[in-house]
């Protein structure tokens, strides 16, 4: 695993490094994230559709995903990533 660093601003803004940006399609406006392991490491997820598809491969035969897509349309969001 590579280790790459960013910087957390006086807003709590994180700067994720260009490298990283580029290599997982994270551009303006991409939603993201934030789980939190057992030790308390945090693992930032960019939601993009090439992650969603994936999702909906493992999620097709329970309920799992329309319990997401009646979440996701209760807040408001468009089902097209």
């Amino acid at each position: 695993m590579k280790q790459i660093s960013g910087t957390v601003t006086s807003k709590g803004q994180l700067v994720i490094p260009a490298e990283l940006r580029r290599k997982n399609g994270i551009r303006a406006g991409t939603r993201v994230h934030f789980l939190e392991d057992e030790l308390g490491r945090i693992v930032l997820q960019p939601v993009s559709e090439e992650y969603i598809d994936r999702l909906m491969g493992c999620l097709a035969g329970g309920n799992m995903l329309q319990t997401w897509l009646v979440q996701h349309r209760r807040e408001g969001k468009k089902d097209k990533f």
